[in-house]
Order: structure tokens, then C-alpha cells, then sequence
């Protein structure tokens, strides 16, 4: 049956014995048909009507708790209220966006829990935002206080032209702008995915993936429901705590319908390549798709994937590579099923638009590009060059996208809507690439958007907040990327202009490198001394030209003499034997780095992948002592060993 709303999709299937099984630990599940989907949407409804919230408002979810995310996305949906799903951020720059995001909605209302509304109030007041957070506070609904859903709310009548959500975009964060949904876009989108991918009742999915990601609201549960699928729905805490309980769990349930991004592959590979499953009885060889998209996808971390999860019976030709963005409402490519990852090397000084694509098969320093299949359904793919005229294949361009699934702009942004779309409908997804045999090859960004352990940053963005840690002035510092071969994230580089003693520059390169990781979450490689910026004639800042100095050696000797002087720097004893532990704990998972017992976490530029690493072996050694937010709250080691023996002489 094909479905023009959302809702009308949902009461459908009430009367389906399938469900959504929630893992919100590895130890605490709860499954729900979706008849009490149902029931509990609409409760909840009742309750956010009488908060007098009325169609066509905003609601801004900020919860980390899938069950009551659904809960109350639905209640929109049946409400004709538009969900806003908001990612509940541990950096500042990631709470400045829900300011941001609440500031442009003309009418627009919270909800959230108490503890997250508790982190929120601390940071405005810390940052001299009191007075937007109590106003907001007045259009604030926490989710705690709902107790009772047995009384309906007045359902509407909703169209397939009508919003269903936005979903903003996870990239800028100064400039946040929502893509404008219908429920006519994600229904087209849904019943291309089911037909490409060979959905049915029969399947049965498993994702860690957020719900305010479009992979894992659209790709991993309105997909599934529509699907009429049974869908397991774990919390992303759960898989960064414990990777490997996110393909036990797959054996455990015969799920084979999974998905995951490239940082997920490696942090599940660092913990396989330590630990492994215990026992021996995990089983992968009912597993028939893994999803592989949400950013640049690297040929040589799928091979080491499948290779090491084949003794397990995990097919090669279940990794699945695909193409997507929130504009596409989700997918736009798919590769055929059953088929071999493809791959092709080619020339990385030709990438440029309009450059034909020039193999470079068997040379080391070729780039290397994965098939992500050819466009579904009824969405089109169109390769164009500079003057918006179409390439030929073989030829790297700007893509294209046009189709039903095709967002029609940004919510109350004409100005974004006007330069992404032309007028006959086509979008233009700031990606390039190339389509050779039917299939796409995405070659890079478009614009200066660096990849770093699973996340977009862009460089102006990371430069702002550089900036805004005092030491730095406008114009004197750049932020670059490369990445190392066989690499699948990108190394960041700050360059900063400096001409005085390198001496004062260990302690201005730790000031920076820390203030971005804390504020940002970007892993900064190296603060990069320079006598002077290489700009434009009109005064933009050219990069390229820094980050290939650097490649070409340019600043090396500054680099050796910077790494002797950070060397020399005295670091204390730990002063317990808790702190002892903590340090030996941390110097495993830094490497190179040597941490002082008052150094910040985040000012030896460690990615979050560290820090969950980090995490990860406080756990093993203190069971259930310390939260991953603590090492937020006590970021160093001396208030982090005095907040564990606290809480160990507690017990």
C-alpha cells in the first residue's frame, strides 16, 4: 500500500504485530508495538495542546532518550506541530546552535528533560545569556513531567504537502539552516529505499545511530515502520561505551538490516582488536546489508571491516556504501545488491571541476573513490560544471540532485533556497564528483568542510572560535586540512601568525588547540607558527597555500624546535594512587602525549574518540563511577582522581 502521510502510514500498521525494540542499556530493553506508538503519540499530543501549542508551531526536541524522542515526534506528526530535532551538544558551540536554532523560529517551543534543561541553564548564565534562557524557559515542556497518556489530543487532518519535521543542517553551526521536510518528500524517499534495498516484514534492523541524524530518525525508523519492520533502536551511549554489544546484539536478535558511518567502523575496531566477542557465539552470517554513508567512505576501512568480522560468517557483500543529505530527504544512491565494494584510483592533482577523471591504478598516492551506486528510484542525479552545463562522464562536477524526495529550501531562508536551487528544481549538493558506468563517485567538498573523527567542521567556523579565546587577533590566523594516506578523517592545522619567541608559542599552541577542542569537539593536530598569511588581492585567506607550504616542509624547522621546547616542560607526580592509575589510563590512549596532572583533557587537542577510549578504561577499571560528561566537568586529572576517590569512598 502506498501511504501519503506519515500518520495515515502509522494507523495502518497499529494493527501489526511488529515493534520497536529500545536498548537503552545493555541490560534494560523495552519493546513497543506500534499500536502504543500510537496510543502514547497522541496522549502526549493532548498534552502539548494544552501547553496551547496549535499547527503549524515548532517544537525543538532535545532529548537523548530514543522512547520519548519517538513519543513526542509522532505527537507532532499527528498534531500538524513541526518536530525540530536538535542534537543535545557537550560543546559550546554545539549549545549556541539551539539558541540559534530557537532565535529563527517565529514560534517555537522545547522539549526536554530535566537534566539536560539543568545543563542548559548553568551554561547561559556562565556565558551572560540569562535572559534568553528564562525567556525560553517559559515555552520549555519537559518530558518528566508527563505521567499520563490515556486521554487523546485532537489529531489533524495532515496533508502530504505539509512540513512533518525540519531537519537542520549538521555542518555549520553559525549559520544552522533547516531542511524543510514533507510528508510527500519522505514517503517518495521511503518507497524508493524499500524498493531499492529490497525491504520487507521479514527484515529486521539494528541502528546506534542518533535519532536527530536522518539516518537514524528516516533511514532506521521511519523507513522501518513504513516497512512494516521489526527495528532495534540502541542508545548511542550504549555502542560508545561498549562497541562490540552493537554487533552481539545483531547475533543475539538476527538483525541483519545495519548501518554505520566510518568512525563507527574504527571505534568498533579498536575495541574488536583488543577484547574480541566473548565466547564464540556470535554469528553474522544472517547480516545481508550494512549501511555505510553519513560521510566520506574509506575503501581500505571497509576491507578491514569485512576481514575482520569474516570469521563470524559477516559477508563482504553486506557492506554497503551509499550517498545521501537531509536535502535528499535521505538517499540518492544505492549500489546493486550482492555485489563486490568498487573502487577507483585515481589522479589526486586532477580533481578539480571540469578536470577529467585520470586513473592512477597501482600509484601510492592516489586517491582513492568508492562506488556509491547509482541514483533510486525517481531521483535524478545531473553532473554539471562551473557554468551549470552538463559534463560528460568521466568528467569531476558539481552534483546535481532533482525528485520528489528533493527538499523544495530552507525553512524561512529564501537567500539559502535561492542559491541551492535553480528554477527547474535542481539542488545543488555542494559535493563533487564524477559518474563513470552508471555509477557516482563522490571526490570531495566543495567548499573548505574538514572531516574529523565523524564530523563536519568548517574552517571559517573553527577560525571564529580560535578567535574567540582571546588570543588570537582578526586576520592572523587560518585553519587548513590534509589527510595522511589510507586516512579516513582529515588532520587539522591552525596556522597562526607569529613573529616573537618561539618559547611563548608552546604555551599559545595549548591555549588554542584546547579551546577549540573544548568548544568544537575538532581534534586540532598542529598550531603551525607562520611570519605571514597568504590571501587573496581582496584579502581572503587562501588556505591551500598555507596547508601546501606546510606539505612542503616551509615550516619544519620552527616544527622541530617547537617539539623540543613542549618536551621540556616538568609535569608533576600523581599524588595518589587513584591519580597514578588515571595517568597510566591516559597515556596509553594519548600515546605521545605526556599529560600533567593539571593539564585540560581538551588542550592536548584529544578527539572524542579518545576521550570515549579514555572513558572506556575508567569503566573497566571503576565500574559505574564515573559518566562520560564527568570528564567534561572534571577535566583534569587531579579533579578527576579527587571526583573518583569521592565517589569510591562513597560506596
Amino acid at each position: 500500500m502506498e501511504y501519503q502521510t506519515l500518520t495515515e502510514a502509522l494507523n495502518t500498521l497499529c494493527k501489526s504485530d511488529r515493534c520497536i525494540t529500545y536498548i537503552a542499556t545493555q541490560d534494560r530493553t523495552l519493546s513497543i508495538s506500534f499500536s502504543d506508538l500510537y496510543k502514547r503519540a497522541i496522549g502526549i499530543l493532548r498534552y502539548l495542546q494544552h501547553r496551547r501549542i496549535t499547527r503549524g508551531d515548532q517544537l525543538i526536541v532535545l532529548l537523548n532518550n530514543n522512547e520519548r524522542f519517538l513519543d513526542v515526534f509522532w505527537a507532532c506528526l499527528y498534531g500538524g506541530i513541526i518536530p525540530v530535532p536538535i542534537a543535545v551538544g557537550v560543546s559550546d558551540e554545539q549549545r549556541f546552535k539551539l539558541y540559534r536554532v530557537y532565535d529563527e523560529l517565529p514560534n517555537a517551543f522545547v522539549y526536554t528533560d530535566r537534566p539536560i534543561w539543568h545543563r542548559l541553564h548553568d551554561f547561559a548564565h556562565s556565558r551572560g545569556m540569562a535572559d534568553v534562557h528564562d525567556e525560553m524557559q517559559s515555552r520549555c515542556l519537559l518530558s518528566d513531567n508527563i505521567h499520563d497518556t490515556s486521554q487523546p489530543g485532537d489529531v489533524a487532518d495532515v496533508k502530504p504537502d505539509d512540513i512533518a519535521f525540519i531537519q537542520y543542517s549538521s555542518g555549520s553551526t553559525s549559520e544552522p539552516k533547516g531542511v524543510v521536510l514533507t510528508h510527500g518528500n519522505l514517503l517518495a524517499n521511503i518507497r524508493d529505499i524499500v524498493q531499492a534495498a529490497r525491504f520487507t516484514p521479514d527484515d529486521v534492523s539494528l541502528s546506534w545511530m542518533p535519532l536527530t541524524h536522518d539516518m537514524g530518525l528516516i533511514g532506521f525508523h521511519l523507513n522501518m515502520l513504513v516497512s512494516d519492520m521489526h527495528h532495534y533502536l540502541m542508545d548511542t551511549e550504549v555502542f560508545i561505551r561498549r562497541p562490540l554489544s552493537w554487533l552481539e546484539t545483531a547475533s543475539a536478535q538476527r538483525a541483519n538490516i545495519l548501518c554505520s558511518p566510518n568512525f563507527g567502523y574504527r571505534h568498533f575496531l579498536r575495541a574488536f582488536n583488543k577484547r574480541r566477542f566473548d565466547g564464540t557465539g556470535v554469528d553474522l552470517s544472517h547480516v545481508r546489508l550494512i549501511f555505510n554513508g553519513a560521510e566520506p567512505i574509506s575503501a581500505s576501512l571497509c576491507e578491514e571491516f569485512t576481514q575482520a568480522l569474516e570469521p563470524y560468517g559477516l559477508s563482504r557483500k553486506a557492506m554497503f556504501p551509499v550517498y545521501g543529505l537531509a536535502e535528499a530527504t535521505l538517499a540518492v544512491s544505492f549500489p546493486d545488491l550482492d555485489r563486490d565494494l568498487r573502487w577507483q584510483d585515481i589522479d589526486r592533482g586532477a580533481v578539480g571541476v571540469g578536470d577529467p577523471v585520470r586513473s592512477a591504478s597501482g600509484d601510492a598516492r592516489a586517491m582513492r573513490c568508492v562506488s556509491v551506486g547509482h541514483a533510486i528510484g525517481r531521483c535524478r542525479v545531473r553532473i554539471v560544471g562551473n557554468d551549470q552545463k552538463p559534463l560528460p562522464d568521466g568528467t569531476i562536477g558539481h552534483i546535481l540532485i532533482n525528485g520528489p524526495n528533493v527538499t523544495s529550501g530552507y525553512y524561512l531562508d529564501s537567500d539559502a533556497t535561492g542559491a541551492a536551487i535553480d528554477r527547474d528544481g535542481w539542488l545543488d549538493t555542494g559535493d563533487l564528483g564524477f559518474l563513470q558506468d552508471g555509477d557516482l563517485f563522490i571526490t570531495g567538498r566543495e567548499k573548505d568542510v574538514l572531516f574529523v573523527n565523524g564530523q563536519n567542521f568548517y574552517a571559517h567556523d573553527l577560525e571564529a572560535v580560535a578567535l574567540q579565546s582571546g588570543r588570537l587577533a582578526l586576520g592572523k590566523v587560518a585553519v587548513g586540512n590534509y589527510r595522511d594516506e589510507g586516512s579516513d578523517t582529515d588532520k587539522v592545522l591552525v596556522f597562526v601568525l607569529h613573529r616573537g619567541d618561539l618559547g611563548d608559542f608552546v604555551t599559545l599552541a595549548r591555549d588554542v588547540t584546547g579551546y577549540i577542542n573544548e568548544h568544537t569537539g575538532a581534534e586540532v593536530s598542529e598550531v603551525v607558527p607562520v611570519s605571514r598569511m597568504s590571501k587573496t588581492t581582496s584579502g581572503k585567506l587562501q588556505r591551500f597555500a598555507l596547508v601546501n607550504a606546510y606539505l612542503a616542509g616551509e615550516f619544519d624547522d620552527d616544527r622541530a624546535k617547537l617539539q623540543q621546547l613542549s618536551a621540556s616542560v616538568e609535569h608533576e607526580e600523581p599524588a595518589t594512587d587513584v591519580e597514578r592509575r588515571l595517568r597510566a589510563i591516559c597515556d596509553q590512549a594519548l600515546g605521545d602525549i605526556r599529560l600533567g596532572r593539571h593539564d585540560n583533557f581538551f588542550e592536548t587537542g584529544a578527539s572524542s574518540l579518545k576521550l570515549i577510549e579514555i572513558h572506556e578504561q575508567i569503566e573497566d577499571a571503576f565500574p559505574g563511577r564515573v559518566e562520560l560528561m564527568d570528564l567534561f566537568d572534571f577535566p583534569t586529572l587531579a579533579e578527576l582522581a579527587e571526583f573518583l576517590e569521592r565517589r569510591v569512598s562513597a560506596v
